[in-house]
């Protein structure tokens, strides 16, 4: 019987010739990422006396940076007693930060046909390079730590294959809704993405899709290798890789044809995801208060290019706020020298440093009581960005930072 991408990875990493779907599997990781939060003290979760393998953990400081509380300020300080005291070679303090999924991503991490576990929920992310990542509770990674290994039941999966090419002023986080509103939630199951569409789908792209595949309930989030994969990880791999593709008679739960060039703009409503999703054009001047562009999902370089193109020359409506977060250093870096932040300052958005900040209501960017916010992060339910009187809509960096201009939800498509 053939096997899935998933199906194959979990298979070489539980040193088996075959796994079959419903089977648990132990698992050894290829890679273990932590990040800031857990090392606080308000999690309660002890620090590791000693670890697997220090020379393939990374710690990444992304959430809380800089320190907003002294909480947060005392388990960065723990943080960085036991990336020294480990010898985790890997490390990413503040100035050398950035949303854990970008730093994987840049740092060559996330490697075709591997395993990763990191303790954040969004770490599907790294699917986008053929890669098997989960996202993993905070005493679960602290096992992956000290053991080097931890196990996944083998799940179904659904299969969606790109057809085409997305139109002009659509954006990849509008082919995710669109799969979000019509599908819904993927409950116990893995989804895997391939077809010719992937093409016309950058790297950035797929970051952006595998990110929002949590939004789905899905477990692994997995893309088809190709050319495009290859090129990225060139002189950037942190070792050799295998890419592995889904057998011809490998069993799907579902194949799922997605037409790139039938998605128009869209807009997930408040609270939650599935099944929750409209065309922009039919919540078109609802009032926004604040407007973000930010997060592991749409805070890469590719994503503050869209933003400017559309606020040059433009200003943030007196009535809204804006708020730009880059994913990751490397992102603001990149931002500086094309002279995207000058072009934020001079609309009238703030401009941060590298922070996961807004999206997970940690800091730089709370919503009040009352208040909506139009988003390009990550999650939508009640608190998750301050109040849990307040509302947030999500929407593609190009729809926010057009929303931002007019103070109230806007096609992007309009102002190009």
């Amino acid at each position: 019987m053939g096997m899935t991408m998933v199906q194959k990875i979990m298979a070489r990493c539980s040193g088996r010739p075959q796994v079959t779907v419903g089977e648990i599997v132990s698992c050894r990781v290829d890679w273990a990422v932590e990040f800031d939060l857990p090392f606080a003290r308000s999690h309660n979760r002890p620090v590791p006396l000693k670890v697997w393998d220090p020379s393939r953990i990374a710690l990444i400081f992304d959430h809380l940076v800089p320190a907003p509380t002294i909480v947060m300020a005392d388990g960065l300080k723990v943080a960085r007693d036991f990336a020294k005291a480990q010898g985790i070679k890997h490390f990413y303090p503040e100035g050398r930060h950035g949303i854990c999924h970008q730093v994987i991503a840049e740092m060559g991490f996330a490697l075709p046909g591997g395993l990763l576990a990191c303790g954040d929920s969004h770490t599907s992310a790294s699917g986008a390079f053929n890669c098997a990542a989960r996202g993993l509770g905070a005493m679960e990674m602290l096992y992956i730590l000290c053991k080097g290994e931890t196990w996944f039941e083998v799940c179904p999966t659904i299969r969606y294959v790109l057809e085409g090419k997305m139109p002009e002023g659509v954006y990849p986080r509008d082919v995710i809704h669109h799969v979000a509103g019509v599908y819904g939630e993927h409950i116990n199951q893995n989804v895997e993405y391939a077809g010719p569409g992937l093409k016309h789908l950058d790297i950035a792209a797929r970051q952006t899709i595998a990110t929002m595949s949590t939004e789905l309930s899905a477990e692994f989030a997995t893309f088809e290798f190709d050319e495009q994969t290859e090129s990225y990880l060139k002189g950037r791999a942190k070792e050799p890789y295998s890419p592995v593709y889904s057998d011809k008679d490998a069993r799907f739960v579902d194949v799922r044809t997605i037409h790139l060039d039938q998605i128009e703009p869209q807009i997930v409503m408040p609270h939650f995801v599935p099944h929750n999703v409209r065309a922009v054009t039919e919540v078109a001047g609802l009032k926004i208060d604040q407007a973000f562009i930010g997060s592991c999902a749409n805070g890469r370089i590719e994503d503050l290019r869209i933003a400017a193109q559309i606020l040059k020359g433009r200003s943030v409506h007196s009535d809204c706020r804006l708020i730009i977060t880059p994913a990751s250093t490397q992102v603001a870096i990149h931002a500086a020298r094309e002279g995207l932040i000058e072009i934020f300052l001079e609309a009238g958005a703030v401009f941060t440093n590298s922070t996961c900040g807004a999206c997970n209501g940690g800091h730089m960017g709370l919503i009040g009581a009352g208040e909506r916010c139009l988003t390009s992060s990550t999650r939508n339910f009640r608190g998750r960005m301050g109040s849990k009187d307040a509302e947030i809509l999500m929407a593609s960096p190009a729809t926010v930072a057009a929303s931002a201009i007019m103070g109230a939800v806007t096609d992007a498509r309009t102002l190009f």
